[in-house]
C-alpha cells in the first residue's frame, strides 16, 4: 500500500530512482511528480534573507518578491509568494527579513518557491548597509566630486558602447542616437552586465574602449532589473576603473529611479538608455534649425548695421562741412587775407620804425666818430711801430710819424718839440 498523497509508479517502470537506467528511465512529468511529494512533506520554516525586489499589484490577492542570501557564493535567490493581506505596507526592497513559509514546487514547469504566511523585518538590509558605506567612502575619497567631471564632446569622432548582448539598451542607445545624427559611429563590446563574471567583463570592455583614441565617449548601458542584477554596477573595482579612465563615461543603467553607485562616479548620468543617446550626439534638425535662426538673426543684425551706418552718412552728408564745402574755404580765405594784410601792415609799421631808429643811431655814430673829427681838421698820429702818439713826451725830435687825415695820411718828422697846453675854442 502507498502512503497517501505518494506517487504511484507504473509497474513497468523501476519503482525507485535508483533503480533506474538508460533502457527504462523515468518520464520527466514522474520526476517531477515526485520532487513535488518530496517538497510537499517538508514543514513550514522560518528563513531569512534580503528582499532584492518587489512590485506591488494593486487589487491582486497574492503578491510576490526576490529573497536573496547574499552571502552565498553564488548568490542564492529565490521567489516567495505571500497573501496580499500578509504582506506589510513597511516591507521593500534591501530590507533584511525573516519569513515564515512552505516550500512549493511546481511540476508544470519545474519552478521552486516559496509560500510565505508572515514576514518580519530584522532592520536595513546588508546589501543596502555595503552600498551606503562603500558610496561614502568613495565620496570621501573625492572620486564623485564635480571637478573631476570631464566634459562630453560635441560630437564624438566615434562612441564606445558597453551593453548585454541583443539588449534593448542597446538598440535604445545606438537607434536614438542615429535619429539624432545619422552619421554617428559606434565601438560596441557586448558583455555579460549581471552575475559574478559581469563585473570582470565590464572593466575588460572599459579599459580597451579608453585605450583606443578615435573613441571620444564610453557609454554604459543596461535595461531596468531588480537591484540584485544590477548589482555589478556598485561593484568597487567598476567604480574605480570608471573614475580612472581619460575618456568622458556616460552611465546609463536602469530605469530613473535606479541609482547604482557608477552613476555617482561617471562623467555624465543618463537616466535611460534612450537619455543617454539624447546626451551624447546633438541632434542634426535641431542643429540645422539653430543655424538658419543664427543665420537670420546675423542677416538681421548686418542689415540693421547697415541701415545705422547709411543713416549716419547721410547726416554727415547734410553737414554744411559736406553739403557746401567751399563756403568753409572761402570764410577761411577771407580770415587768411586779413591777417596777410594786418601783417604786411604790421611789418611796414615796424620797418618804418626800425629805419627811423636806424638812422637816428647812424647820425648820432657819425657824429662820435672819429673821421667826422678828422674831417674837422683833425688828425692822428702814429708811431713807426703804430703806437698813437697823444703827448709830445711820447716821441722825440727827429722820429718819424704817421698823421691819419680824414681822407688820407701823411708821413712826417718831428723837428721841433714845445710842451704845453692847446687852448679849445668855446
Amino acid at each position: 500500500m502507498k502512503a497517501p498523497n505518494q506517487v504511484a509508479v507504473p509497474a513497468h517502470l523501476p519503482q525507485t530512482a535508483g533503480a533506474t537506467t538508460a533502457e527504462t528511465p523515468w518520464p520527466l512529468s514522474l520526476l517531477s511528480a515526485k520532487i513535488g511529494e518530496y517538497i510537499s512533506k517538508m514543514s513550514r520554516m522560518w528563513v531569512e534573507g534580503e528582499i532584492t525586489s518587489i512590485k506591488r499589484r494593486p487589487n491582486a490577492k497574492v503578491q510576490y518578491f526576490q529573497l536573496a542570501d547574499l552571502e552565498a557564493r553564488p548568490q542564492i535567490t529565490i521567489t516567495v509568494k505571500i497573501w496580499s493581506h500578509n504582506l506589510p505596507a513597511q516591507i521593500s526592497e534591501g530590507m533584511h527579513v525573516v519569513v515564515l513559509a512552505k516550500p512549493d514546487f511546481w511540476q508544470g514547469n519545474g519552478s521552486f518557491t516559496l509560500f510565505a504566511d508572515e514576514i518580519r523585518q530584522r532592520g536595513l538590509g546588508d546589501i543596502l548597509l555595503q552600498l551606503a558605506a562603500l558610496k561614502a567612502k568613495l565620496a570621501a575619497e573625492g572620486l564623485f566630486a564635480a571637478s573631476r567631471k570631464k566634459p562630453l564632446p560635441f560630437l564624438p569622432e566615434r562612441i564606445g558602447l558597453i551593453c548585454g548582448r541583443n539588449t534593448e539598451a542597446e538598440k535604445d542607445v545606438v537607434v536614438n542616437s542615429r535619429l539624432r545624427w545619422p552619421d554617428v559611429r559606434f565601438e560596441i563590446r557586448q558583455v555579460q552586465v549581471q552575475g559574478t563574471s559581469a563585473v570582470p567583463a565590464i572593466i575588460a570592455a572599459l579599459t580597451e574602449l579608453d585605450a583606443d583614441p578615435h573613441v571620444s565617449v564610453i557609454v554604459l548601458a543596461r535595461g531596468g532589473g531588480s537591484p540584485e542584477d544590477l548589482l555589478p554596477f556598485s561593484d568597487e573595482s567598476l567604480v574605480r576603473s570608471v573614475a580612472s579612465t581619460r575618456t568622458p563615461v556616460v552611465s546609463a543603467i536602469g530605469h530613473e529611479a535606479d541609482n547604482p553607485i557608477v552613476d555617482f562616479v561617471a562623467d555624465v548620468r543618463a537616466s535611460t538608455p534612450t537619455d543617454a543617446a539624447r546626451r551624447i550626439v546633438p541632434d542634426v534638425f535641431e542643429e540645422r534649425r539653430t543655424l538658419a535662426a543664427d543665420l537670420l538673426r546675423g542677416r538681421h543684425a548686418i542689415a540693421q548695421q547697415l541701415t545705422l551706418a547709411a543713416a549716419g552718412i547721410e547726416q554727415l552728408h547734410r553737414h554744411p562741412a559736406l553739403a557746401a564745402p567751399e563756403r568753409g574755404i572761402e570764410a577761411r580765405a577771407e580770415e587768411l587775407s586779413q591777417l596777410t594784410a594786418w601783417g604786411r601792415a604790421h611789418i611796414a609799421t615796424t620797418l618804418e620804425a626800425q629805419a627811423h631808429g636806424v638812422t637816428s643811431e647812424l647820425a648820432r655814430l657819425r657824429t662820435l666818430s672819429p673821421h667826422s673829427t678828422l674831417k674837422r681838421g683833425y688828425s692822428i698820429l702814429r708811431s713807426a711801430d703804430g703806437a698813437l702818439v697823444g703827448s709830445v713826451r711820447e716821441t722825440s725830435n727827429g722820429a718819424r710819424l704817421q698823421a691819419l687825415l680824414f681822407d688820407g695820411q701823411l708821413s712826417v718828422r718831428v723837428e721841433k718839440m714845445s710842451e704845453g697846453e692847446i687852448a679849445h675854442d668855446e
